[in-house]
């Protein structure tokens, strides 16, 4: 049975989704991590609890000979509450639950640490970076710097350099254009 030291090893970076600036973590392959690595593993979820129109839910997870427990509000795809949550919002934050118990024994938990990537360097990007922005300075018109800057950041985004880089050459051309 791996520790809590091997599992937080684990990258799932290929296994999570972006939602706005949060990042999510597939429940059917921590679940399946989980079973993989304590195939023992069981969770229940306890009773709702209602807070004015809002929900918490809660999961418990028995594996590697412990129980942990989580709380998760049901929320929306902006981390807000949603008053008078459907079915459908209580069994999202349930699963999502059960993700961030699973998560307190090491799979995947530096997901809620707020780290993107372990061991993984964020590529450098100046290279690319002056690309866009010859291509942002030989910009005619608005709309075609705004599709040019839109494409830029897209590419560009995991170097927050590169992105400054950028945003500058955007904005010099942007008042040259007005």
């Amino acid at each position: 049975m791996k520790t809590f030291n091997e599992l937080r090893l684990i990258n799932v970076n290929e296994h999570t989704e972006r939602k706005g600036k949060f990042t999510y973590l597939s429940w059917t392959w921590a679940v399946d991590q989980l079973l993989q690595n304590d195939p023992s593993a069981t969770w229940t979820f306890g009773d709702p609890v209602y807070f004015n129109e809002s929900v918490m839910v809660f999961c418990t997870v028995n594996a590697f000979n412990k129980s942990m427990t989580c709380q998760m509000p049901v929320l929306n795809n902006m981390n807000k509450a949603i008053a008078n949550p459907n079915a459908m919002d209580v069994n999202t934050a349930m699963m999502r639950g059960l993700v961030k118990t699973i998560s307190l024994f090491g799979i995947g938990l530096y997901i809620y640490a707020g780290d993107d990537l372990p061991d993984e360097e964020i590529p450098d990007l100046t290279e690319e970076s002056a690309k866009w922005e010859l291509a942002i300075v030989g910009c005619k018109t608005l709309d075609e710097l705004k599709e040019i800057y839109s494409a830029a950041y897209k590419a560009l985004s995991k170097d927050k350099l590169a992105v400054e880089k950028i945003a500058k050459a955007k904005d010099t051309k942007k008042g040259e254009l007005a």
